[in-house]
């Protein structure tokens, strides 16, 4: 049975490091925990689904508000463990946070997805997402 929480506790978010570092590899397992609460601060959360006592998908997100599309949900985060990948995972996640920003009043829901993930650009469009523009940036 699945079920998707936020992450709260410590324990919690710590649980959620060895998926969420299949999309962010760069992520240190003993930074993960402080930088997920520096961002909480911000108003980041962290959600997970755990099916059969395993988490199997994670997602961070916070709710902004933009001159470009006014109360806007946006996904910094969207991944699932790629041993539990094509089970459902990832679309219930999907579905769980379009239905919260509905809830939260949001007009926009958004994510941002690197030119290389090709099979999570083709999902997406599978759940009516559409590509409505490109993201500019550099390092400093």
């Amino acid at each position: 049975m699945r079920t998707i929480q936020i992450a709260t506790t410590p324990e919690e978010i710590d649980r959620c490091f060895l998926v969420m570092s299949q999309l962010r590899p760069l992520l240190i397992e003993e930074e993960f925990f402080e930088r997920i609460k520096t961002q909480q601060a911000e108003g980041f959360q962290l959600a997970f689904l755990e099916n059969e006592s395993a988490i199997v998908s994670v997602a961070g997100f916070r709710i902004q508000n933009m001159l470009s599309s006014g109360k806007t949900f946006y996904v910094d985060d969207l991944v699932t463990d790629s041993a539990a990948r094509s089970q459902g995972h990832g679309e219930a996640m999907l579905q769980w946070l379009i239905a919260l920003a509905r809830e939260a009043g949001c007009h926009t829901f958004s994510l941002d997805s690197g030119t290389q993930r090709q099979d999570a650009h083709a999902f997406y469009l599978r759940q009516r997402l559409r590509i409505t523009s490109f993201h500019f940036s550099v390092g400093l």
